[in-house]
Order: C-alpha cells, then structure tokens, then sequence
C-alpha cells in the first residue's frame, strides 16, 4: 500500500470511528453536530483533533463524556495513534485539555467539583433516552412498510436481523437500535423479542400506540434541544444552516438572518 492509499484509508477509518461518537444528551455523531472542527492525521499516523461545542458554558460533564468517547475511539484505532485532542472556546478548556491528555477521569481533573456527579448515572438516563428515541424511529419505520403492530411486537431479533426495510434511512435505524439493544441486553439471544420497553417487558399489540406516545415525548424533547444547541452554535460561529436555499426556523429564532433587502442585495451581488 503506498502513502496516498494508506493516508486515505487511515482518514476514512478515523471518520468512521468519530461517526460512532454521539452527544449523549442529545443521540446524534458529534460528527453531525458539527462538533469536530479539525481531525488531521500526520504522516507519521499521528492524530490532531480539535473539538468545539456551541457555548463557552457547555456543561463540563456532558464535554467530558463526549471528550472521553473521542479518546477512546482514538485509542481503537489499528494502527494505535498517538493524538492530541483539543477542546477549544469553553470555560474548563484548559482543565480539560490537560486531564484528557493524560488520561485522568471526570473526578481527577474536577475534583470537588464532580463529588455530586456520577457519571455512570448520567449515562445510563442517557442510554435510556437514546433507546427509546431508536425504537420509536423503526417501529415508525416497520409501519411505514404495511407490517401490523401485533407482528412487530411479536418479532424475534432474529426475524428482525433478516428484515429488508427500504430506504437507508430505515437502514441506518434498524442498526443503531440495534446497537443499542445490545448495549442494554448482551446476552440477547436470537429467539428473544426485538421490541421490548426498557425493562424488558414485552409490548401487547393494542399498547403500542400508548407505548409510541411515550416514546414520541422523548423524541421531540431531544429534537428540540439538538435544534436550539445548533442554533447556538451557529450564532457563536457565524453559521447558517440552510434548506432549500432558505434559512431554517431555528435560524429566525437565533437573529440569524438579516433583513429581506439585505439578504436580496447579497444574493444579487
């Protein structure tokens, strides 16, 4: 393999392994949030990676969870990098920076500050909320392609690993619920049930739709704090995110956009 092709195929592994990273609060790469400002690879394979979040003020355990996962996804990478990882424009960046560099936990690198935080509970109501956002998204999914809801709640993960879905969409929710039926149940056996509420418990058909609505409450709630942490991180780095040509709503919200004959003047020039 010559240089160019091994620079390529390290890139493309490192952005794989960075997709894997999520905002914990909010279920989504930080890939997709916009959150990596800078992932270069030396030629010698070492890693810079520097990491942005949309306030000064972010939350220092929900930066350092999120810090902590860029680390380990770095440390898993075959050809085992050396790496600096760098959190920029935020109020405990140089605590951070230092503590992640050399390996310290939450509780080392805040001290007193992190005695009333635990960590492992405050992932787990995360894992709780991204579960229940990945289910609803592919029973939405399964129902979308005519199957009944007593079939759905009756499927094996077998049955479910086997089914063909449609779009890639569908595909890339079948997989991330998956995931993280996995990381809720390891020893899930391929005859146990695919959908099951987060205790376990089987779902009885005339019950789902009172089950999705609980579900749908967790979504929204995510989805509204994913659109207000853009927001803020576009005003704070002068960005705009646009549809159609158009600037989105959040984007109105924020002050974002300039006046009517503003904005006719730019697009003229």
């Amino acid at each position: 393999m010559n240089a160019a092709t091994l620079s390529e195929s390290r890139q493309r592994e490192l952005w794989r392994r960075l997709e894997d990273v999520n905002d914990p609060e909010l279920d989504e790469p930080v890939t997709d949030m916009g959150f990596i400002e800078r992932a270069e690879i030396a030629i010698d394979g070492t890693i810079d990676l520097g990491f942005r979040l949309p306030t000064y003020w972010c939350s220092p355990n929900f930066a350092f969870l999120m810090l902590d996962d860029v680390r380990k996804a770095l440390e898993g990478l075959p050809w085992c990098p050396d790496y600096r990882i760098t959190l920029h424009d935020h109020m405990f960046a140089e605590d951070v920076n230092k503590g992640i560099a050399e390996g310290k936990s939450f509780a080392e690198i805040f001290g007193s500050l992190a005695e009333k935080t635990d960590l492992d509970d405050l992932r787990e109501k995360f894992r709780l909320k991204a579960f229940k956002r990945r289910q609803e998204a592919v029973i939405l999914d399964l129902r979308g392609i005519g199957l009944p809801d007593g079939e759905i709640v009756a499927m094996s993960l077998a049955a479910f690993d086997t089914l063909e879905v449609g779009s890639e969409e569908a595909w890339k929710h079948k997989a991330r619920y998956r995931q993280a039926l996995l990381l809720r149940w390891q020893g899930l056996h391929s005859r146990d049930l695919a959908f099951v509420d987060y205790e376990g418990e089987s779902i009885a058909p005339e019950a789902l739709q009172v089950h999705l609505a609980d579900l749908r409450s967790v979504r929204i709630n995510m989805e509204f704090n994913g659109a207000l942490c853009r927001g803020l991180k576009g005003t704070r780095y002068k960005e705009m995110e646009m549809v159609d040509g158009e600037p989105t709503l959040v984007d109105f919200i924020m002050g974002r956009v300039p006046a009517p004959e503003t904005r006719q003047h730019s697009s003229s020039t």
